[in-house]
Parts: C-alpha cells; structure tokens; sequence
C-alpha cells in the first residue's frame, strides 16, 4: 500500500493558525500519511522539493482583511515557477484559515486557495462535513461549527492566544486532515490502477 505524502504550506503570524495546521497534520497522519509542516515564510529549496513530492498540498493562512496573509501572498507568488512547468498539475490541494471574527472574510481566504490551486492545475478536496451549530438542537462544540464547506475554518478571539483556539475548530480541522489523507490514498489507488 502506498503512503500518501501530505505537506501543509501554511502561514501563522500569531500562533493561532499553527494550531490548526498542526489539528491538520494530526488528521492526516492519522489516517496514515506521510505529513510536512511548512512554515512558507521560511521556506527553503529542501521544503520546495518536498512540495514538489507531495501527493497533496494543504494551504493554511490567518484571513488578514479579508484575504491571506502578505506571506502566504508571497509563496503564492513563488509557485508560479511551478505554474509554468505545471509540476503540481493533479495534485490534491485543500485549505484552512482562522480569524477572529465568525465570518471575518474566511470565505474569501478559502476561495483564494481553490483559485491558487485551479491555477496550478490542482484538484480541490472539501471539508465534507454538514454544518453543525445551525438548528436549536446544535451547539457551539458541533464540528463544522462555522457552517464552512470549502475548507476547514477557525475562529479566535482577537484577545486571546493560540490556546484558545476553539476545540471544535481543531476537530474539524483534524477531519480536514482525515479527509485530505484518505483521498490521496485513493487518488494514488486509482493512478496506480490505470
């Protein structure tokens, strides 16, 4: 059986979206890949590689005002080098974010990622939850508690640390990671067969 290879290219400028991608990292190796963590403000020519290797790329970014961060904004820039040779073309790409308000733009910031991705000739992996908190029977410790379908979403209070991050919003990012990791195994399952 083929080991998926799952690398997350994430950006945290505060701690809180480390969180996540660590709840991320956890899922996938869970269900039994391969993961790097891949801080790309300090990315260097190994990890690129390691990128290049991977069967899927999950990218993670704080919603800064409505988008990704200024950093992720520059490694996004970066792979255009991969753009152009079309070396992530039928990769598998997913995306997590947090801000500190509910909404607080995070859709954005997940679209941003599928775009990022469709341009890189990538294939989008959802969340593939319903959304929990949305009925009276619900509550704020529902998974997908954000209603979010794209990707996984967090939210923190812009007052408080990285410890605060919501334990609902890193189980759904672990199921992100869960998700992620067994559609690669699949993918690889299904290339392999061909």
């Amino acid at each position: 059986m083929t080991t998926p290879v799952v690398s997350l290219a994430y950006h945290s400028g505060y701690g809180h979206t480390a969180v996540i991608a660590e709840a991320v990292r956890a899922g996938a190796v869970e269900a039994g890949a391969e993961v790097h963590l891949i801080k790309v403000d300090e990315i260097t020519e190994e990890q690129w590689a390691v990128l290049d290797r991977s069967d899927a790329i999950v990218f993670g970014s704080p919603t800064y005002m409505g988008t990704a961060s200024g950093a992720f904004h520059v490694f996004a820039e970066a792979t255009s080098k991969r753009w152009a040779t079309q070396a992530w073309k039928d990769k598998l790409a997913a995306g997590f974010t947090n801000s500190a308000s509910k909404s607080g733009d995070k859709l954005h910031t997940l679209q941003y990622f599928q775009i990022l991705a469709a341009q890189l000739g990538m294939h989008w992996v959802s969340l593939g939850l319903l959304p929990g908190w949305n009925s009276s029977t619900g509550s704020e410790h529902d998974l997908n508690r954000l209603g979010v379908f794209i990707g996984a979403a967090a939210q923190t209070n812009a007052d408080e640390g990285p410890d605060a991050v919501h334990k609902a919003d890193i189980a759904t990012a672990e199921q992100l990671g869960r998700r992620v990791a067994e559609t690669a195994r699949v993918f690889l399952k299904g290339l392999a067969a061909a």
